[in-house]
């Protein structure tokens, strides 16, 4: 028998079977990159742009006005959306059955939980003052991202994406009692550049 034709040893065999079932969870866990990052680069060109409009006392900090910056932040939005739908029909490719159908499900959660958001914040606004109308369309969107972030880390039990669900939630807490410029800021510092990282770690820790 020459060397090549050898039966492979019980460790060789560990160490492939190991290798195999880090490239798959790799797979499975999704690309960082692509899930991450495009909402922090997101969250800082618009967020930074209403915090601009707003500034910290009331003066704006550059002559943007209000609409200009949702404008900002909603094709931002639209972009990183984009691109993070590419992310998830990547992984979604490779599961079948009960991962499967959960993926779904929390797709169409996040979907019912954004169209509900709509409706609550088209129905307050013109009770509110302008400041304060922008406060509550950042403030109960943010909410659904943190609420299903953490949701779909108990689901799939991915501590990452709990703790970031988390993160959203106690920073959104935070702008939300310090007000419009706070909340501007702090998003777009905190979790968009929070999340730039995050998804920068992800990716080097894989």
């Amino acid at each position: 028998m020459v060397e090549d034709d050898r039966p492979p040893t019980p460790e060789e065999m560990l160490r492939v079977i190991e290798e195999q079932s880090v490239a798959t969870s790799k797979v499975l866990s999704g690309n960082p990159l692509l899930l991450y990052v495009p909402w922090g680069i997101a969250w800082v060109l618009g967020f930074g742009a209403l915090f601009l409009h707003h500034g910290l006392d009331g003066r704006p900090y550059a002559p943007i006005t209000q609409m200009q910056g949702v404008g900002v932040l909603l094709g931002a939005q639209v972009v990183a959306g984009s691109v993070a739908a590419y992310g998830i029909a990547r992984m979604n490719k490779l599961v079948r059955g009960d991962t499967s159908a959960r993926g779904a499900m929390f797709g169409y959660a996040w979907f019912g939980g954004m169209f509900l958001m709509v409706i609550i914040c088209t129905r307050l606004s013109p009770l509110l003052p302008p400041e304060e109308n922008g406060l509550l369309w950042a403030g109960t969107s943010l909410m659904v991202v943190a609420v299903l972030q953490m949701a779909g880390g108990a689901i799939w039990l991915n501590w990452p994406m709990f703790f970031t669900g988390a993160w959203v939630a106690g920073v959104n807490a935070v702008g939300l009692l310090l007000g419009v410029g706070w909340h501007s800021l702090l998003t777009a510092v905190l979790l968009g550049g929070g999340f730039i990282v995050a998804g920068l770690w992800l990716r080097r820790r894989r």
